[in-house]
C-alpha cells in the first residue's frame, strides 16, 4: 500500500517521547559508567585504556550491530526488537555486578549491555521518522536532547550510588533503570495504515467470513473486499523477494561522502566525555566535582540540541542542513583543539561549555542530514551501515587516547 502520510503529532508525541529516553540510554550510559572506573582500577589492578574499554565496546556494540538491528526490524518490526533489547541491556547490568575480572565486564556491561541499547536505539529513530515529517528537523533535536538530559542526571547518579552501594551496587541499580527500556519499546505503535482504515479492514474480513458459504469464501471475498484483496495482495510481495539490507544505498555519493566523514569525527567525538572524569581527578579534583563535569556538558547540550533542531526546521536553512551539519563538526574540532591545554578546573568548565554547545549541534543534525540525504524508505538499511561503519571509529578511539 502506498506509505501513510505521517501525522506529525498526536501519538507521534509519545514515540518522541520514548526515543528520548532511549537515545539518553543509548548515549549516556556508556558515559555515565566511567564514574565507576577508578573504582574498578584499584578492585582488578587495571589502567586506565583497561576500563575505557568497557566504555569503547559498548558503544561499538551501539553501532556494530546496526545492521542486525536493520535486518531484525526489517522482518519482525520495531516494538518487538526493542522489547528484546530492554531485557538484554538490563540483564547484561546485572550480570556485571557479580563479575570478578574485567574480561567478564567486557562480555556484560560490554556486549551484552551494548547489544541490548542497540536493538533499542536504531529502531526508535526509524520509528521517529515514520511519525514525523514536516517536524522532522525538531523531533530528531528533541529526541537527541535525551542525551545530554541523561547524562547530567546519570553521572552524579552513579557517583552517588558509588559511595552508598559500591561499584557492584551500583550496577545492579542501573540495571533496573534499564527495564525503563521496555516500557519505551512498548508505545511504538506500528504506523501502518490510518485507525479508519483498520477498523474498515477489520470489518469487512468478518463480514466475510459470517456471511459467505465456505466454497464461495475465496471468491466472493474478492468482490466483497476488494480493496482489502488489493492491500493484502501488494503487502505479501514485499515479503517473498523482501531485501534485508539495501545496498543500493552505496551508489548514492553523498551518503558514502557522510559515512566517511562521520567515520573520522567519531574516532574523537566521545573521548572527551569518557576520559574527562579520570583526567580531572587526577589533576587534583575532587571526585564530585569531576562528575559534575559531565553534567555540565549534559546541561548545555540540553538546551543546544532542540535550538539546534529548530533553526534547522527553517524554511531557508533546511534544504542547506549539510553545511550546518559540516559547521557543528568543524565546531567540535577546534573546542578540542583549543581547549587540550586545560590544566585547572575553571579552564575545564570552559571547555566542557563550548564543547556541550558543539556536541549537541552534531548529536541534533546527524540523523537528519542522513535521512535528507537517503530519504526514508532507506532509512533503515542506511543508519544501520553507517553505524557499522562507526564502530571501528568508537572501538579504537577511546582505547588509544587512553594509551
Amino acid at each position: 500500500p502506498a506509505p501513510v502520510k505521517p501525522p506529525d503529532g498526536g501519538w507521534g508525541w509519545i514515540v518522541l517521547f520514548g526515543c528520548f529516553v532511549i537515545t539518553g540510554f543509548s548515549y549516556a550510559f556508556p558515559k555515565a559508567v566511567s564514574v565507576y572506573f577508578k573504582e574498578l582500577m584499584k578492585d582488578f589492578h587495571v589502567g586506565y585504556s583497561d576500563t575505557a574499554w568497557i566504555s569503547s565496546i559498548m558503544l561499538a556494540m551501539l553501532y556494530g550491530t546496526g545492521p542486525v538491528c536493520s535486518i531484525m526490524v526489517n522482518q519482525f518490526g520495531c516494538r518487538p526488537v526493542m522489547l528484546i533489547g530492554g531485557l538484554l541491556a538490563s540483564a547484561g547490568m546485572i550480570l556485571a555486578s557479580f563479575t570478578t575480572n574485567i574480561i567478564e565486564l567486557y562480555l556484560t556491561a560490554g556486549v551484552l549491555t551494548g547489544l541490548g541499547m542497540a536493538l533499542n536505539f536504531q529502531p526508535s529513530l526509524i520509528m521517529l521518522g515514520t511519525y514525523f515529517d514536516k517536524r522532522r528537523p525538531l523531533a530528531n533535536g528533541l529526541a537527541a536532547a535525551g542525551s545530554p538530559v541523561f547524562l547530567s542526571s546519570l553521572s552524579p547518579l552513579g557517583q552517588v550510588l558509588l559511595e552508598k552501594f559500591g561499584w557492584r551496587g551500583g550496577f545492579l541499580i542501573m540495571g533496573g533503570l534499564l527495564l525503563n527500556c521496555c516500557t519505551c519499546g512498548a508505545v511504538m505503535r506500528p504506523l501502518d495504515m490510518g485507525m479508519k482504515r483498520k477498523t474498515e479492514k477489520a470489518q469487512d474480513k468478518y463480514e466475510a467470513k459470517e456471511m459467505l458459504p465456505i466454497g464461495g469464501k475465496s471468491e466472493e471475498g474478492i468482490s466483497t473486499t476488494d480493496g482489502t484483496k488489493k492491500v493484502k495482495k501488494v503487502k505479501k510481495k514485499p515479503k517473498k523477494g523482501k531485501k534485508l539490507l539495501d545496498f543500493s544505498i552505496f551508489s548514492n555519493r553523498g551518503f558514502i561522502i557522510y559515512t566517511i566523514s562521520k567515520f573520522i569525527l567519531v574516532l574523537g567525538l566521545f573521548v572527551p566525555p569518557i576520559l574527562l572524569v579520570n583526567y580531572a581527578k587526577d589533576t587534583g579534583v575532587p571526585d564530585t566535582e569531576a562528575a559534575f563535569l559531565l553534567s555540565i556538558i549534559g546541561f548545555i547540550d540540553i538546551f543546544a540540541r532542540p535550538a539546534c533542531g529548530m533553526v534547522a526546521g527553517l524554511k531557508w536553512v533546511r534544504p542547506h542542513v549539510a553545511y550546518l551539519f559540516s559547521f557543528a563538526m568543524l565546531f567540535n574540532g577546534l573546542t578540542d583543539i583549543c581547549s587540550a591545554r586545560a590544566s585547572n578546573y575553571t579552564g575545564l568548565v570552559i571547555f566542557c561549555v563550548f564543547f556541550g554547545i558543539s556536541y549537541g549541534m552534531v548529536g541534533a543534525l546527524q540523523f537528519e542530514v542522513l535521512m535528507a540525504i537517503v530519504g526514508s524508505q532507506k532509512f533503515s538499511s542506511a543508519i544501520g551501515l553507517v553505524l557499522l561503519i562507526e564502530a571501528f571509529a568508537v572501538l579504537i578511539g577511546p582505547p588509544s587516547a587512553g594509551r
